[in-house]
């Protein structure tokens, strides 16, 4: 007894005071009865699984994982010879990566529905995903980056999304050959600054060279600040080792803020230098079914040393991680983990200041702001180790706490703490939909937590990721669910679910439309052409069978591709595709998509291939066989459907 006296004691102390009592949720405000929609589709980062996945709000269900930076033998991503080219970098083939973060496309600052875009972390590059057909469209690989944590943040109108290195690196066009210990004079920081086209198209437009800092999260600004952006900085004590110690030294560290209207103006100007550097840009062709990969030579680099007016720093305690701008534009909110309180800027007193010259220093030829000069004001005491702010457009903030486990809501503009609700365990990121756009929803909040412990089944030494559903439309938060999900989850997006399904989506391709070079468009197209070493199956799937489903007088040490077209015009009836032995995955095949498999058989026999996507009463009996025989072999190449042979030949 004594034992669980203490033991409730100790929960009791480590929960945060004066919160309300997160363990338990309601369960009906979640319940959306089966054959009814959600009211929002919610992406969420993948994390280390290199992916995004796409949930409900509010039941918590996971709707589908979508292939972005990593391989994929359920879709086929980056097994398929058409989605290869896809994960192309500088580097060269690269199959996995850290999606941390996500940003859906806006107009006028308001959420848009047609786009999301993902950062990989580990080798720099920025996704842009399709909402018509919640594919990977374009991937853009980051020169002159060492991680790319600080994206994939967008403009008002998605005129760019821009990226701030997490590592300063030496400068792919420097002499990266230095020791690592001269990183204050050789490392450099660099923020992109990727233009987008009507349709979506990515361009790397220009680069800022910066001091040798590493930028954690950043966020544009809108109405009256649009024009501008702005990133958390730390290790601003430019220390290369040990950085838990060594980059924790200073009682303040820097947002800063980076006049990109200007920046461009400059461009025009000529200011900008060309420089030297190698750099992978991806994209998919809906009419092709295939994607191209181009290595791009140079990129235009700007000197924000040199230009004093377009980056200037901002002092922000302490170790700053999230960078938050509320939907009017006016206020900037820091979020210094090592911090005890938050840190409220103003973008009116910000201007003031500079055009005051309310300056103390500069920090590597760049400017620093007085701290006061911008402040608007700190929240005091709001909680332990805050991470991220977002906003619910009815004048209030929400941030969460790593610390402490727990979400906070305060006032924007006289700082005081109005709730707070306990989280389980260790929260990160949150999302409110619309929640860092000039037009929040401002119906629910998701806290995306590290650390589970006790909320759900034990599933050995890695525990599920947790997220939990809170319902923020009246004066306190309420807790609504808490649901597991993939990898382990950053940053978040949602948005109405009628904004992006009815945006135009495809639900299956036309045969009539498909421009793929080795499409058949009907089962008399099916054929097997040999070209030397190199055979070519022009294959179609149809409930429930393959054309063709016989295959002989291929050799051993062949490359042979499968091209394989689903003739399906019915929605939701895709074909899967696989054969024994292949050291690559399998192919799934939406209706009227074509997509080839690469395999390079290295044994005599034969070889049984199938569907692996049940499409009918008759799925099992869709297969066929493949027979290898020796290199050398005087097997001529035939193929058939329908036809048994009599007898068996050599």
């Amino acid at each position: 007894m004594v034992i669980l006296v203490l033991g409730s004691a100790l929960f009791t102390s480590c929960k945060p005071k004066n919160s309300s009592d997160a363990t338990v949720g309601d369960a009906e405000k979640a319940y959306v009865a089966p054959g009814k929609y959600d009211e929002f589709y919610n992406f969420v980062s993948g994390g280390f699984s290199g992916q995004l996945s796409v949930y409900g709000l509010p039941s918590g269900r996971l709707f589908r994982v979508i292939p972005v930076f990593s391989v994929d033998p359920e879709k086929g991503w980056g097994y398929s010879e058409e989605t290869k080219p896809m994960l192309n970098t500088s580097h060269g083939f690269v199959p996995w990566d850290d999606l941390h973060h996500t940003e859906m496309s806006q107009t006028n600052g308001e959420v848009d529905g047609r786009w999301v875009f993902g950062n990989a972390n580990n080798t720099p590059r920025i996704a842009r995903i399709d909402l018509k057909t919640f594919k990977t469209a374009e991937i853009i690989e980051l020169p002159n980056s060492g991680g790319n944590h600080s994206s994939p943040f967008i403009t008002e109108n998605t005129e760019y999304v821009v990226a701030g290195t997490r590592f300063s690196v030496p400068a792919d066009y420097s002499d990266g050959d230095v020791a690592i210990n001269t990183y204050k004079q050789n490392f450099k920081g660099h923020i992109s600054f990727v233009k987008v086209g009507k349709e979506g198209e990515m361009d790397l437009a220009f680069q800022i060279v910066t001091p040798g800092v590493n930028f954690d999260l950043s966020h544009a600004g809108k109405g009256k600040s649009h024009g501008w952006f702005f990133f958390s900085c730390y290790n601003t004590e430019q220390a290369n080792t040990l950085l838990e110690v060594n980059a924790s030294q200073k009682d303040k560290d820097f947002i800063m803020a980076v006049n990109w209207k200007k920046a461009e103006e400059y461009i025009k100007a000529g200011k900008g230098k060309k420089q030297a550097v190698k750099y992978a840009h991806n994209k998919w062709n809906e009419k092709t079914h295939s994607a191209t990969s181009e290595i791009k030579t140079e990129v235009l680099v700007l000197d924000a040393a040199a230009l004093k007016d377009i980056c200037y720093m901002i002092p922000c305690p302490k170790s700053p991680h999230g960078c938050d701008v509320d939907p009017t534009g006016e206020y900037i909110v820091g979020s210094g983990k090592l911090a005890a309180l938050i840190p409220v800027f103003s973008f009116d007193k910000l201007m003031s200041a500079i055009q005051s010259k309310k300056f103390d220093g500069n920090y590597g030829g760049i400017n620093v702001v007085k701290y006061e000069a911008a402040l608007h004001g700190e929240v005091q005491k709001p909680g332990l180790g805050p991470l991220h702010t977002e906003f619910d457009g009815k004048g209030n903030a929400y941030t969460t706490f790593f610390v402490s486990s727990e979400v906070v809501k305060w006032d924007i503009k006289s700082l005081k703490v109005l709730d707070r609700v306990a989280t389980y365990y260790s929260v990160g990121h949150l999302c409110i939909p619309g929640g860092d756009s000039k037009k929040p929803f401002g119906k629910y909040l998701v806290a995306y937590n590290k650390i589970t412990k006790d909320r759900y089944l034990p599933t050995g030494p890695e525990l599920a990721q947790s997220a939990q559903i809170f319902d923020i439309s009246g004066d306190k938060m309420e807790m609504v669910l808490d649901f597991p999900t993939i990898g382990e989850p950053h940053y978040a997006q949602a948005a109405p679910a009628d904004l992006i399904r009815n945006n135009g989506q495809y639900k299956f391709y036309k045969i009539a439309d498909n421009q793929h070079p080795y499409v058949a468009k009907g089962e008399k197209e099916a054929k097997v052409v040999r070209q030397g070493n190199q055979v070519h199956v022009y294959m179609t799937s149809i409930r429930s069978h393959f054309a063709p489903d016989n295959i002989e007088g291929i050799k051993v040490g062949d490359e042979v591709y499968f091209h394989v077209t689903n003739l399906e015009q019915d929605w939701d009836v895709p074909h899967g595709f696989a054969i024994k032995g292949v050291d690559n995955g399998e192919l799934l095949i939406m209706p009227g998509e074509t997509t080839t498999l690469k395999w390079v058989p290295n044994r005599v026999g034969i070889f049984p291939m199938y569907c692996t996507d049940f499409c009918s009463a008759l799925h099992q009996e869709m297969q066929g066989y493949v027979r290898v025989s020796p290199a050398g072999s005087s097997v001529p190449l035939t193929f058939s459907v329908g036809t048994n042979l009599p007898k068996a030949t050599k």
